[in-house]
């Protein structure tokens, strides 16, 4: 099935959304449109690719398994040609399928069952930072303001404008999550910030998570960060408090 449920029109963002599950792409469409999105729904990854590569829309959502093509391969052609915005749509606790989907390319990642406020809010943050990536582009291209300056603590610097962080200098690939987690902790070295509060930093609009959620994507933060770095230490846990930055 090739579906476009709404053409782009005034200025709307188009989301395209990859599912072989046919109830999964009515319900996520009819969410996205009551948000003022239009939507184009793809049920193999053949399909999807063909349609991406030759219409991009704004941002698409894929599931990784799909007959034909599954998402990882679709992510995977789809980066040779294209930096189309992608979140990856996976099954609960499956960090393998999370983290090559995150080494491909993805920019997020939801586990199913999902909640749909939290997707539309992963979808607008994205959205966000893309367009940001475009302002300051088109800045510098035109020779006037640069974007603002990248965000420094010790051996960690972060350039939210561009969402790039390095770690002595070795690129440390975040998702749009994990980036927000760690700026609200980086700007404030050695000062403890509560679950809560990384829940308001990293997820708006009063989408509920849990705080086993904000647990795991320190947990994968962590792991990125010893990649690059075995004696990573800088975020520390504060048990029964929360969690803070300290570098040095």
């Amino acid at each position: 099935m090739a579906e476009a449920e709404r053409s782009r029109s005034g200025g709307e963002k188009v989301i395209a959304l990859v599912d072989d599950d046919r109830n999964i792409l009515t319900t996520v469409s009819i969410a996205l449109q009551a948000e003022g999105y239009a939507t184009r729904l793809y049920s193999d990854g053949e399909t999807a690719l063909k349609a991406l590569l030759e219409d991009p829309p704004d941002l698409a959502v894929f599931d990784i398994k799909m007959p034909r093509m599954d998402g990882m391969e679709l992510l995977n052609r789809l980066r040779r040609h294209s930096k189309l915005p992608v979140i990856f749509l996976t099954s609960k606790d499956d960090e393998q399928d999370e983290e090559a989907g995150l080494e491909l390319g993805a920019d997020d990642y939801i586990a199913k069952p999902f909640s749909l406020r939290l997707l539309l809010a992963r979808i607008r943050a994205i959205l966000r930072r893309t367009e940001l990536l475009g302002e300051g582009a088109e800045r510098t291209a035109d020779g006037g303001e640069e974007p603002g300056e990248p965000l420094v603590r010790g051996r960690l610097t972060m350039d939210p404008a561009r969402h790039h962080v390095t770690w002595d200098g070795k690129l440390v690939s975040l998702t749009v999550t994990e980036f927000l987690l760690l700026e609200a902790l980086a700007v404030r070295p050695g000062v403890i910030k509560s679950r809560n509060s990384l829940m308001d930093a990293a997820y708006p609009d009063d989408v509920f998570v849990d705080d086993r959620t904000v647990d795991s994507h320190i947990k994968r933060m962590r792991r990125k960060f010893r990649a690059a770095d075995p004696e990573f230490t800088a975020i520390e846990t504060l048990y029964g408090a929360g969690y803070s930055f300290n570098d040095g």
